[in-house]
């Protein structure tokens, strides 16, 4: 029954959660906690107790402090709230898509995207979000990309990509390699042959992304399994790169190198 109280403690108040956070940063009197809420001595006060009571929190010298059952609680759930917060930013984006080709154990991090931003696309204008896509690869030093869908001017990007000698490594499914190597073999040879590229063959999956060091972007599938090109999940930040790269490196893992054709 105890541990019951103390998780109604954490979710069934944003106050008395966020009472914990901020102490976690530093001990703060009554007046500095009233002040930061912004409420009054009647309003906050028994929340205050209540935490004491569970041994969250313990006051000394007026000061409020937390208390290491409570740092051990709040370091526990923070990533809880976080991959919470990530799912609930971009419900239908989650819902609507297929994640059986994302591994397990990178879901169990999605909290790594918390900060990312979905690009959508009006019917009307599909490949809006391809602008935006081309403008961050030309503020990145390097691209990986996974790519389970073919574009007509991909190939040409690519091949542009390595006339400037930008490390770029590529992996396509069966499907698309053997599109490419049929229908555009000349680019395919010039970007095999160029310094600074490789190629990975992966057999079919239903996942789409690039990250370089400035951005991550991702496409999914929709759960009926045709690509859905008007959505992207786009994050700058080093943790959804960080995230990017592990999800490119548990693809090259499953590849084929190309080094000719």
């Amino acid at each position: 029954m105890k541990s019951k109280g103390i998780l109604s403690i954490l979710t069934f108040s944003e106050k008395r959660k966020d009472i914990l956070f901020l102490l976690e940063e530093k001990p703060c009197t009554l007046s500095d906690i009233k002040e930061y809420f912004d409420v009054s001595s009647p309003e906050i006060f028994p929340r205050l107790k209540e935490m004491e009571n569970y041994n969250l929190i313990k006051k000394a010298d007026k000061h409020y402090q937390i208390t290491p059952i409570g740092l051990a609680m709040i370091r526990h759930f923070r990533p809880f709230l976080d991959i919470l917060s990530t799912i609930e930013k971009n419900e239908t984006f989650w819902k609507e898509h297929m994640l059986d080709d994302i591994p397990q154990s990178m879901i169990d991090n999605l909290m790594e995207l918390k900060n990312s931003e979905l690009v959508s696309d009006s019917i009307e204008n599909i490949y809006e979000s391809h602008k935006t896509f081309t403008e961050n690869i030309s503020k990145s030093s390097f691209l990986k990309g996974v790519s389970s869908i073919f574009i007509p001017t991909y190939p040409d990007f690519v091949v542009g990509m390595a006339e400037r000698n930008v490390p770029t490594s590529l992996i396509l499914t069966e499907k698309v390699f053997s599109k490419v190597r049929d229908e555009h073999r000349e680019k395919l040879e010039y970007y095999l042959n160029a310094s600074q590229t490789e190629l990975f063959v992966v057999d079919d999956i239903k996942v789409a992304f690039v990250v370089t060091d400035y951005f991550f972007s991702l496409s999914l599938f929709f759960s009926n399994g045709s690509y859905d090109p008007r959505s992207d999940l786009v994050g700058y930040d080093t943790s959804a790169i960080k995230w990017g790269n592990d999800l490119f490196e548990h693809y090259r893992k499953l590849s084929r190198r190309v080094t000719s054709i």
